[in-house]
C-alpha cells in the first residue's frame, strides 16, 4: 500500500522520482557576492523589524502617558466645587443673658463719606443699648483699609440665628452675615 503524501498529495515513489529527476539537472553555482547579499538583507530586515517595534513601543508609550496625564489632570484641574454658602458664614457661641462683644470688621479700597451701615438682629438677639429694636441703622464713615466695627450682643432667648451688616454707599451695598449659637 502506498503512502499518500498530505502536503503535496504525491506518493513516496514519486516523490523519490522527482528527486531522481532533480538530480540530473545542473545546479548553477552561487556566487561570493550572494551570500553577502543574503546575510546583508537578512540582517537589514532584523533591524527594520526591530526600528518598527521600537517606534511602536514609543508610540504606545506616549498614548499611555497621555492617558495617565488626562486621567490626574481630571482630578487636579477639575473646576472646584464651591461650599455651601451656609459652611462658610462665620459664627460665635453665646451664653443667654451674657453681654458679648463682636468686633466687625469693614475692609476698604477707599474713604467712604455717608455711608449707610444697618445692622439687623435675630429673634433673642439684641444690640447693648437698643432693647428690643431688631434692626439699627446710622450714617458713618469709612476710612481707607480695615475699620473695626464692635457690637456688644446679648442673647435674651435660646433661639439664635444670623445677624445681618448691610453697608451702602452710592449705588453700591454689601452684606456681611454673622450666625449665633445660643447655648
Amino acid at each position: 500500500m502506498r503512502e499518500k503524501n498530505t502536503q503535496t498529495g504525491t506518493t513516496d515513489k514519486q516523490d523519490q522520482e522527482i528527486q531522481a529527476l532533480l538530480k540530473d539537472y545542473p545546479m548553477p553555482e552561487a556566487s561570493t557576492a550572494f551570500y553577502d547579499q543574503a546575510l546583508a538583507r537578512a540582517t537589514h530586515e532584523g533591524s527594520r523589524r526591530q526600528r518598527n517595534r521600537w517606534i511602536m513601543t514609543g508610540f504606545g508609550s506616549a498614548v499611555a502617558a497621555g492617558l495617565a496625564l488626562w486621567f490626574v489632570g481630571g482630578f487636579f484641574f477639575a473646576t472646584p466645587v464651591a461650599p455651601d454658602a451656609e459652611a462658610v458664614i462665620p459664627g460665635i457661641t453665646m451664653t443667654l443673658q451674657e453681654p458679648r462683644t463682636v468686633n466687625l470688621v469693614f475692609a476698604s479700597t477707599s474713604a467712604l463719606d455717608s455711608a449707610l451701615l444697618t445692622i439687623t438682629l435675630p429673634v433673642g438677639i439684641e444690640l447693648a443699648g437698643f432693647p428690643g429694636q431688631r434692626e439699627v441703622a446710622w450714617q458713618t464713615s469709612l476710612k481707607e483699609g480695615k475699620n473695626l466695627l464692635p457690637l456688644k450682643l446679648v442673647a435674651v432667648s435660646p433661639v439664635g440665628g444670623e445677624v445681618l451688616a448691610r453697608l451702602e454707599h452710592n449705588d453700591r451695598s454689601r452684606t456681611f452675615r454673622l450666625a449665633i449659637d445660643v447655648s
